[in-house]
């Protein structure tokens, strides 16, 4: 499909982005990964390690500084990837599991992206339903709940379909005005709150702080396949550590606050972690004047992380073989969000319960292809544009039968541990109760067993026919050199 990068709507699929149109800037990623942390949610996990962790103040400071420290960090090394490959995330996977291996991980990604969508998408509804009701007295209904689902995911339909350059557009005026009103609540809260009751509060266990670590990482874990997705854009010389240290800055700039002010607001409304709306309560704590813009912002924050998001699985359902533009790849995640939305919002009793499950869940599903990729990530100095595109046998990724068989035993193994370590409200791995367990620390386990085994298992040698393949990634001749689509010759290294 021809590429317009400087239209309104983006139409580059999978295909590597060419040199000269990679103009992007490492900055840019600040108010990205910013607007992927602009929720409400965040708000109620800060409450929850108050409420359900027994953490105090201080531990919760920790807690959220060492969180998005540790999960974007490995988001933004992944997204090294992005910049050497110049494609989405998952289609540089194929170079890792092979053409047909990758779809096992990508399958798992896609489905595990309907859940993290579901939950954006009743928040955002959520969020609409308060706006309403402290304006004009409506209450929620099940028809309205329906109205306010499709307009949350119509628009989010339309910010993603649009591609990258909305996605920087949006992202850069969100930040702008959710940090100022941001300063706003914060100095309200300041004024406002009962401080020898919050700074009273005695210390919890340190096993807790460790689980609340674990359950606010796991968050920005789930950004991890879609690093690559938001880096391609730029250029070839672009700094990595300056690509970590924004995707970190970027998080860290939200997460942080945020928590805290979830934290400090628990105090007031004690129920806050168990509530089955997770954004009323806002309405609860703040004045009108201020409750409305702030919750219309992070309305606009709420679609714009469910837009990366839909973004992201739009790459990842073309990896799967849905023959259709980006563009349209990305409706039938919207579909699902809307079915899931409806079911969670009028079935489901416990919002905040059934959304940290899918969280712990989500992110044991994502640790497995995180610990593969990246260690192949540190050996691989590039990516063979055409035979990332080749899903046939001529493809330098095929390997033997289109499997990695390296990357597909680290990946199932891994996944499997991660899943023994793994406690929620409806399922609960036999090795849940260790001290791994828990902490929250599955998906932890997950990355280090899946990183450790694709180490030291053998390194997936091309086959004959890969070496007589165009654009092929080595000859098997022990060069150890890789070459572009064009015959050039590139090295790489983390420092780059």
């Amino acid at each position: 499909m021809p590429a317009e990068p400087d239209g309104a709507i983006e139409t580059r699929g999978l295909e590597p982005v060419p040199d000269d149109e990679r103009t992007g800037r490492v900055r840019e990623l600040v108010p990205t990964w910013v607007a992927a942390n602009i929720s409400v949610l965040l708000l109620t996990m800060g409450a929850g390690l108050v409420i359900s962790n027994g953490l105090n103040l201080w531990q919760v400071l920790v807690v959220a500084v060492a969180a998005p420290v540790l999960s974007y960090g490995i988001v933004g090394l992944i997204s090294i990837a992005g910049k050497r490959g110049g494609a989405p995330g998952m289609a540089l996977s194929r170079a890792v599991f092979g053409q047909r291996g990758n779809l096992f991980p990508g399958t798992l990604i896609w489905i595990a992206r309907w859940g993290w969508e579901t939950i954006n998408a009743v928040s955002g509804a959520y969020a609409v339903l308060t706006v309403l009701h402290l304006l004009f007295g409506i209450g929620s209904s099940t028809p309205l709940i329906v109205v306010t689902l499709l307009l949350f995911v119509g628009c989010t339909f339309a910010v993603s379909g649009l591609g990258i350059n909305a996605l920087r557009v949006c992202s850069t005026w969100s930040t702008y005005l959710f940090g100022a009103f941001s300063v706003l609540v914060l100095g309200y809260l300041v004024a406002t709150t009962d401080w020898s009751a919050v700074f009273g509060k005695p210390a919890g266990s340190t096993a807790m702080m460790v689980a609340g670590i674990g359950t606010i990482a796991a968050g920005g874990i789930s950004w991890v396949p879609s690093g690559p997705d938001f880096t391609r854009y730029l250029p070839r010389t672009a700094s990595a550590k300056g690509m970590v240290g924004a995707t970190v800055g970027g998080a860290a700039v939200v997460v942080i606050p945020l928590v805290l002010m979830g934290a400090v607001m628990a105090v007031g409304t004690p129920d806050l972690a168990s509530a089955q709306d997770p954004v009323s309560f806002i309405g609860e704590l703040l004045p009108t004047w201020l409750a409305v813009p702030y919750l219309l912002i992070a309305l606009v924050g709420m679609l714009l992380i469910n837009s990366m998001s839909m973004y992201s699985a739009g790459f990842t359902a073309q990896t799967l073989g849905i023959r259709v533009p980006r563009a349209w790849a990305v409706s039938v995640n919207a579909v699902i969000s809307l079915v899931f939305g409806f079911l969670l919002m009028v079935v489901a009793t416990s919002f905040f319960g059934s959304f940290i499950s899918f969280l712990t869940l989500l992110a044991v599903a994502f640790s497995a292809w995180i610990g593969v990729f990246g260690v192949d990530m540190l050996r691989r100095p590039a990516y063979d544009g055409r035979a990332l595109m080749d899903t046939g046998r001529t493809s330098a990724y095929w390997y033997r039968g289109g499997y990695a068989w390296q990357a597909m035993t680290a990946w199932g193994l891994a996944l499997v541990v991660g899943l023994l370590f793994t406690k929620v409200d409806w399922f609960a791995g036999p090795l849940a109760s260790t001290w791994i367990g828990r902490n929250g620390l599955g998906w932890a386990a997950g990355i280090l067993t899946s990183a450790v085994l694709y180490a030291v298992l053998p390194r997936t040698a091309p086959t004959a026919a890969d070496g007589d393949g165009d654009g092929g990634e080595g000859r098997g001749d022990g060069s150890g050199g890789t070459k572009d689509t064009d015959g050039r010759e590139l090295s790489g290294s983390l420092s780059n």
